[in-house]
């Protein structure tokens, strides 16, 4: 059992690192416009915070949807 959780808990954190790096390049490509310097160009700083904080917020609801359902079904259980 205890090697059970402990690969399941790997495939989660790995799940979750892919996420992350995909939505990584998801906001890079979508804000960085020029060739990246010393500094971000006007905008692109707050076009990144944006992305990622749709991106945050976004997980964080899929989560707690998640959870509603999880619930819901131990309860009708």
């Amino acid at each position: 059992k205890e090697i059970l959780a402990f690969v399941t808990k790997e495939q989660a954190q790995s799940r979750l690192n892919n996420q992350i790096h995909t939505f990584a390049d998801i906001c890079w490509d979508k804000c960085i416009t020029g060739t990246p310097g010393s500094r971000f160009a006007r905008g692109e700083e707050a076009c990144l915070t944006n992305c990622v904080e749709r991106f945050l917020d976004t997980s964080l609801f899929m989560v707690k949807q998640i959870q509603q359902r999880q619930q819901l079904q131990h309860t009708s259980l």
